[in-house]
């Protein structure tokens, strides 16, 4: 039987199925019964692909679930996230480590594209992967004209 562990992003649950998205290689394993995940969360997990077939997979062992959750913020970017912005071309994008867990992405874009740029994260499942793959539960985005600052925060 083929065993695998990881950290999976639930893309989609059910009461009785569910897909589970391996957040560092992409993989999808569609899960036979759903062991009580829900969509959007993250799950530290070991599957096993189910034989004979092996077309969907069971979950062998939950290490650790949490829900994410990703939202905008009324908070406008930091002093610091402004400065980082300046510096950068538009269309760049810097990651900076915050102390303790987590990462602040910030994105330097047009006064005009900044609202379509705070939809494309919240609607990017890539979002709620890389809050799984940096073991966070929460993702805040704040923004102002020409800057999109993305928090991963615990």
């Amino acid at each position: 039987m083929t065993e695998k562990t990881s950290t999976f992003l639930v893309t989609h649950a059910e009461e009785e199925s569910a897909v589970l998205k391996d957040v560092h290689d992409g993989q999808v394993h569609t899960l036979s019964e759903n062991p009580g995940v829900e969509t959007d969360d993250a799950v530290d997990a070991t599957v096993a692909a189910e034989p004979p077939m092996e077309m969907t997979w069971e979950v062998v062992d939950i290490d650790d679930q949490r829900p994410l959750r990703v939202h905008e913020s009324e908070e406008p970017p930091t002093v610091h996230e402004r400065d980082i912005a300046a510096e950068q071309e538009v269309g760049d994008l810097e990651r900076t480590e915050r102390a303790g867990i987590g990462e602040i992405h910030v994105l330097s874009v047009s006064a005009e594209e900044t609202e379509t740029a705070v939809s494309d994260v919240l609607d990017d499942e890539g979002t709620l992967a890389r809050a799984a793959r940096l073991g966070v539960n929460r993702v805040e985005i704040r923004s102002e004209d020409g800057v999109v600052s993305v928090r991963y925060l615990p």
